[in-house]
């Protein structure tokens, strides 16, 4: 039996993949070819760790995991973190937005479905 994802964990699943896109996107050629603080290994390696999260807890919803809500609390600290370091070395709006809105939908996500 196939079940339409509800409107609130599709917009969570598209933020999620986008996030997913724009760090991995940014983190293997912005910040590489930006250099110097862009490319501290910290820095590449939370990027990389926000995109995976975003990655697995948007597989978790969309297979209908009754865990995701583990996954999206997890993300939504991962992908503020990312957030912060980004804004801290400057120069990655994008992804500063991005992962901004991905931390704020996984967090209404993972209180959204453990109060039902």
């Amino acid at each position: 039996m196939h079940h339409e994802p509800t409107p609130e964990l599709q917009m969570c699943i598209d933020q999620c993949s986008n996030c997913h896109d724009v760090c991995l996107r940014d983190a293997t050629t912005h910040c590489l070819e930006m250099g110097g603080e862009h490319a501290r290994p910290e820095h590449i390696k939370l990027m990389l760790d926000c995109a995976q999260i975003c990655q697995t807890a948007a597989d978790f919803m969309l297979r209908g995991s009754p865990r995701h809500t583990l996954l999206c609390e997890t993300c939504a600290q991962i992908c503020e973190a990312c957030a912060e370091d980004c804004e801290r070395i400057g120069d990655m709006t994008e992804c500063i937005e991005a992962c901004r809105a991905c931390a704020d939908s996984c967090r209404e996500m993972a209180h959204l479905e453990s109060s039902r």
